[in-house]
């Protein structure tokens, strides 16, 4: 390239140049400008290649940039642990003694939950209000329809009741379960952790022994056990509910416990006859109760307990409940019954469809308001656990990759540290777009399974909507996606999402009600009564 000097003498020449200058006086403008033309080639080139990399690195780095923060703060906790002993500091394991299964671990720190502080801005609270006058205006049209309808004044919860039925069993149902969670994974691991370095029972016996022990009681107990009940017992669907979620519950958090622990005593190496340090009882029982299922010897605690906060978080659970019922009454089941009424043709469940999406996404949000904000928060500060990220800001998402990581962190965390982190680690991080799909195929399952006996009537629903779909937008509307028709796009994805549910799940549970099965043959277990149903005929 040619020096500044150059580049002066050059510009002066060809100021001065006529313009029938000669060939050999243009022959150094032609080779600048033939340089010039390779350096520009050679920048797109290497942006290009920038875009690849950066393509590239967003891909491998998904999933695990929560990984990296919880990183920093566990280093910062530990310095700040040394000069200040309140704050619970993390278990000391080497990377050698866990073989980097267990290197990056979930980090608590103290933290409040999103809504809480949005909640706090005069303009977000007013979107809350707006909810509430929404769930009165409810109120006021059902009391206005059943005057005019039957001259009355009076709001009966026939179905509220009808689907919290049986109350007792399912609290007899509950103690069982959670007896054998607080009692049999404990003394097991207790009982193995203290044999493992004796010199008595050959270590393979008596982990072999401990193993099959434990998976037969946990298979009877937190199996077989909460099926026979609620379809022994005939329980209504939201008691069914509370049984069946409990049972997922206590799996996640009985293998978690189990799994923390178990590459701790392995790996000890005793000095002096020092036996491995086990888990207290009292951390485990705050571990079932506390809203968490990764477990910790010891989490960051709030120093005392906010009692209204408790009891107003209690009473908007309470109050979603109502809202949710009035939803099904006024919105739900007047058109989805009178649609029902006609045999099933595609014409039908269009309009079914388009029906069900407003009550649909209602009720997704009620859940999620009512279940991961207010019934978390309110166990939450009862127990003083200060950590509140039970979910992040899922409603700005641009993509269904950032939704999935976002809408129930209690979840996806223990997926990702005991199922997707616990498969690369097994297949030595070979197989990672493997590891995601299995994820969404355990996922999808799991949910299936919890709909199929709430419900009482299989319909693949959602199995269909997390194996297929889910993947389906994980991998399409990724985290390249950005800019606000993304999120657009999302939430009318979830709105159309929700109203296949409600829409098919309704006319499948109508036509179990009016066509119900003349056998117990496979394929009328199987296949949906919905389908050659033609009870409105």
């Amino acid at each position: 390239m040619a020096t500044p000097s150059k580049e002066i003498k050059l510009r002066h020449r060809d100021k001065g140049a006529p313009s029938n200058s000669t060939g050999s006086e243009s022959q150094p403008k032609n080779v600048e400008e033939e340089q010039t033309n390779l350096e520009a080639h050679d920048l797109i080139q290497w942006k290009r290649h920038i875009e690849a990399v950066k393509a590239d690195l967003l891909e491998q780095i998904q999933g695990q940039l929560s990984d990296l923060l919880d990183r920093a703060m566990k280093e910062s906790a530990e310095s700040y642990s040394r000069r200040n002993p309140v704050l619970p500091s993390t278990t000391n394991v080497s990377r050698s003694g866990r073989n980097l299964r267990m290197e990056h671990g979930k980090v608590f720190m103290e933290r409040k939950s999103i809504l809480d502080e949005l909640f706090e801005i005069n303009h977000i609270r007013t979107l809350y209000h707006m909810f509430i006058a929404a769930l009165l205006l409810l109120i006021i049209s059902t009391l206005a329809v059943d005057y005019i309808d039957q001259g009355r004044l009076v709001l009966d919860f026939d179905l509220l009741f009808y689907a919290f039925g049986k109350l007792p069993t399912v609290l007899w149902a509950w103690m069982i379960m959670f007896s054998y969670t607080l009692a049999g994974p404990y003394h097991t691991l207790t009982l193995w952790g203290s044999h493992y370095h004796g010199a008595g029972t050959p270590r393979r016996v008596l982990t072999v022994g401990c193993g099959v022990a434990l998976a037969a009681a946990q298979s009877c107990i937190l199996g077989v056990f909460p099926v026979y009940v609620v379809i022994h017992h005939q329980l209504p669907a939201a008691s069914r509910f509370i049984i069946i979620l409990e049972q997922v519950r206590f799996l996640m958090k009985s293998y978690s416990f189990i799994r923390e622990n178990v590459p701790v005593i392995m790996n000890h190496k005793p000095q002096g006859g020092e036996d491995p340090r086990l888990p207290t009882f009292s951390s485990y029982l705050y571990f079932l109760f506390c809203p968490t299922l990764i477990y910790r010897e010891s989490y960051p605690r709030n120093p005392y307990i906010r009692w209204n906060y408790v009891g107003v978080n209690f009473a908007k659970v309470l109050g979603c409940l109502f809202y949710l019922y009035f939803i099904l009454v006024r919105l739900c089941i007047p058109v989805l019954m009178n649609e029902n009424n006609h045999p099933l043709s595609t014409r039908t469940l269009v309009l079914s469809l388009f029906h069900a999406t407003l009550p649909g996404m209602l009720i997704l949000l009620l859940a999620f308001f009512a279940f991961l904000h207010c019934w978390l928060n309110a166990f939450a500060e009862m127990l003083r656990f200060a950590d509140r990220m039970f979910y992040k800001d899922w409603w700005n998402s641009t993509s269904f990759a950032n939704y999935y990581r976002t809408w129930n962190v209690v979840v996806h965390d223990w997926l990702y540290y005991y199922y997707y982190q616990d498969f690369l680690w097994l297949t030595r991080r070979k197989f990672r777009t493997t590891a995601k799909l299995s994820v969404f195929l355990m996922s999808a399952v799991v949910h299936e399974y919890v709909f199929t006996l709430c419900f009482g009537f299989f319909y693949p629903v959602m199995f269909c909507l997390f194996a297929v779909i889910g993947v389906v937008f994980n991998f399409t509307l990724n985290d390249k996606r950005k800019g606000p028709v993304w999120n657009v796009i999302m939430w009318t994805c979830l709105f159309i999402g929700q109203g296949v549910q409600v829409c098919l799940y309704c006319h499948e549970w109508y036509a179990q009600v009016h066509c119900p099965r003349a056998g117990r043959s496979y394929w009328e277990l199987v296949i949906p009564r919905s389908w050659s149903c033609s009870y409105g005929a």
